[in-house]
């Protein structure tokens, strides 16, 4: 909750996410806590959405059109531009294996979904600081 005359900074998200429902869902969450939200939903030009956008987080789904966000991770963790890019990961499938393959890839963060609103907010500040 932002107090009047407070230094407030406004935090950008880029959300990668295919499911509209699920991304209405996080942008409503998001925008009411005062993020400022971009969505994209094409795993094929997600990497360009990043640097079009400059977020400050990334949340990003696993499982897109087009390309995987395995793959969208591990293109933003090869470059100098957005090595240091906190993203947290977004998955239906919460396997073991899953989790360690995006831990090898330079995951933050890693939900499965359905997740609480107050773990994505939770874990979105821890990530950006605040």
């Amino acid at each position: 909750m932002r107090i009047p005359g407070e230094d407030f900074m406004t935090k950008q998200v880029l959300v990668i996410e295919d499911e509209p429902n699920i991304a209405e869902a996080i942008s409503f969450i998001l925008s009411r806590e005062g993020w400022k939200v971009s969505i994209h939903s094409s795993g094929t030009t997600a990497v360009q959405a990043v640097h079009d956008v400059s977020p400050d987080v990334l949340i990003l789904d696993v499982m897109l059109p087009g390309k995987s966000g395995y793959d969208i991770l591990q293109d933003l963790r090869s470059s100098d531009a957005t090595r240091a890019l906190p993203v947290l990961m977004l998955t239906a499938r919460g396997q073991k294996t899953d989790r360690e393959l995006a831990q090898r890839l330079g995951v933050n963060r890693f939900m499965t979904k359905p997740f609480s609103n107050t773990e994505m907010l939770s874990n979105l500040r821890e990530l950006v600081g605040g």
